[in-house]
């Protein structure tokens, strides 16, 4: 009898204690939503660029976003076409890298729905060159490399026309092609390259020269205040702007976002940082 006595307390021990672990962790769990119900929780937004200047921006902004419970992932792209498109299929949320003709453009040819939701930076293009330190210096024949897509193209004939280095049909404005060129007095040959690409055929020993979006030039160590021979003035229309797709322009969390990218800090930012070759344009 002694012996089934202590089998029995020895049960009942064991029973106990496995009822006291249960309701003690009944009570942790009743206890954990009271400790987190005042968190937001944060709202994840995808944000496509280049790396200079406009990843850099974003990063920026990065610290003042999170305080309004928004955590923003940068995806890195480096070219022109896949951050418009990722956008319409929603791979992203919204992108960071172009100008409105570009964006006019892209949206004509691709039958997409892509509208801006602030300017926030104008990036002057320039004319760089390895082999001359002065415009006067390009010789009968010489090599000048521009962008090949047709509204950064019309911009840097646009931007040689003004240098005084060929003439333009009249009219024609930013949406010229070298088909318009009606005057060369040095019988320049102009060919079209892969944006990205403008600054390594700068090494090329057949070009003399190449015109240059500032966001490619920095990637390619070039300072536009120092290094461009000739540059766009300040007063550029093509202002770097804020893409969504049409049906989220209204989206709260986007909304935050472009008012975080148009804010005091960054204008300081910018100003502090690029010393003038890239200029607040809010």
């Amino acid at each position: 009898m002694l012996k089934i006595r202590h089998r029995y307390s020895a049960l009942l021990l064991v029973i106990l204690t496995s009822l006291s672990l249960v309701l003690s962790g009944c009570g942790t769990t009743a206890d954990a939503p009271k400790t987190g119900s005042n968190t937001p929780s944060n709202t994840v937004l995808k944000v496509g660029a280049t790396p200079i200047p406009h990843s850099e921006i974003l990063e920026f902004i990065k610290p003042e976003l999170a305080k309004e419970g928004i955590d923003l992932k940068i995806v890195s792209y480096t070219d022109y076409v896949r951050p418009n498109l990722d956008l319409d299929t929603g791979d992203i949320d919204a992108n960071f890298f172009q100008h409105t003709p570009y964006l006019d453009s892209f949206n004509k040819d691709h039958n997409l729905s892509l509208v801006s939701l602030t300017n926030v930076h104008i990036e002057p293009m320039g004319i760089y060159s390895k082999k001359i330190t002065k415009l006067d210096d390009l010789k009968n024949g010489d090599t000048l490399a521009i962008p090949n897509d047709p509204s950064n193209s019309g911009r840097a004939l646009a931007l040689l026309a003004k240098a005084g280095l060929i003439g333009l049909k009249d009219g024609v404005g930013i949406k010229g092609t070298v088909q318009d060129i009606v005057s060369n007095s040095k019988s320049l040959k102009i060919i079209t390259i892969d944006a990205p690409q403008l600054p390594r055929v700068l090494q090329d020993p057949k070009v003399a020269g190449a015109v240059i979006n500032t966001n490619y030039a920095l990637e390619g160590g070039l300072n536009p205040t120092k290094d461009s021979l000739f540059t766009e003035d300040k007063n550029s229309p093509y202002a770097n702007i804020l893409v969504v797709k049409d049906s989220r322009k209204n989206d709260p969390a986007l909304q935050k976002l472009a008012k975080a990218l148009t804010s005091p800090g960054v204008k300081k930012f910018i100003e502090d940082n690029y010393k003038g070759s890239i200029v607040p344009a809010f």
